[in-house]
């Protein structure tokens, strides 16, 4: 049965995270003042707040496989694995095409033996010979999936092409909401898990990033003919990284929204009311991540929706 949530997570605790020149000029999201703190710095804060992440997640009874990245090659953006990989209930893992070169070397053969050790694996989907082309998506960061209807939400940027966005849907027999999105200074997004989630009864968005008055009404019908009760977020929550959280459950079934501090911060005490309608809120610092990284909680996490092995 197709779910929006699962209680299985794959995250990557990192060994030498930091500012990554090679994703600055496409990721606004990146503060380039963090590039002056040392790498050695960054990665002693960056591991704390991910440790602390992982905690809260295994007390509130999520199962989280936590696999340890390599010195060699450097991957300093390994702490954020959705992009390369992503997980599906029929069995099929799906590997992406990244931009940045440094980015392609997270991919990882052995991460994915770890998990067929607990997970079953009947199918697996390369789009990565699209790099050559200079197309490439990157996961579940320029995808937002609709797990339980079968959509595919993604705003197209430099990250996010068309033609591979049409590969994944035919291999996964999605439909695909494609749109433009843009930040209050006119620049693109560069992922569309930094302006919208969906949970299993509800979508946090921000509309007032489409331009588009047509783009921006097709994705409002889209998310309420699924069902969805849709809560708005401004361009700067987004920029506080209010879009970018993840719905999981934990082993019990119970739902859990998870997101960082800073994007809890800039919610409104009537936003948290509605989000509490549907879930438990957990919220962590996340702020060296934030800065360096120009991701988030969801970022940080690669959901398995693989069949369990018993």
């Amino acid at each position: 049965m197709r779910t929006q949530s699962t209680s299985n997570l794959l995250m990557i605790r990192p060994v030498r995270f930091g500012f990554n020149e090679q994703t600055a000029s496409s990721n606004a999201f990146q503060d380039v003042h963090a590039a002056d703190e040392t790498k050695e710095i960054a990665q002693q804060k960056a591991l704390e707040e991910f440790d602390e992440m992982v905690r809260l997640l295994h007390a509130k009874g999520v199962n989280v496989l936590v696999i340890e990245d390599t010195v060699e090659p450097y991957t300093p953006d390994s702490i954020f694995p959705n992009n390369w990989v992503s997980f599906h209930f029929n069995g099929t893992v799906i590997t992406y095409p990244m931009q940045a070169e440094n980015r392609r070397l997270e991919r990882r053969e052995d991460i994915l033996k770890q998990i067929e050790e607990h997970f079953y694996i009947n199918r697996r989907v390369d789009l990565t010979a699209f790099e050559s082309e200079g197309k490439f998506l990157e996961g579940t960061g320029s995808m937002v999936l609709d797990r339980k209807y079968k959509i595919a939400y993604a705003c197209l940027s430099p990250r996010t092409n068309e033609e591979v966005l049409d590969a994944f849907a035919l291999q996964m027999n999605y439909e695909v909401v494609k749109f433009h999105a843009i930040d209050e200074l006119g620049r693109p997004i560069y992922h569309t898990n930094v302006l919208m989630c969906i949970g299993d009864m509800f979508a946090v968005i921000c509309l007032d990033a489409i331009p588009d008055p047509d783009e921006k009404f097709i994705v409002r019908s889209s998310l309420e003919t699924s069902g969805r009760q849709i809560i708005e977020i401004t361009l700067d929550q987004m920029k506080h990284f209010a879009g970018n959280m993840l719905q999981i459950r934990n082993t019990k079934g119970e739902q859990i929204l998870m997101m960082s501090t800073k994007a809890y911060e800039s919610l409104t005490p009537r936003q948290i009311d509605s989000l509490d309608d549907y879930c438990q809120i957990l919220h962590t610092d996340l702020s060296i991540i934030e800065s360096n990284g120009g991701g988030s909680a969801r970022c940080m996490i690669a959901e398995i929706h693989l069949p369990v092995k018993y």
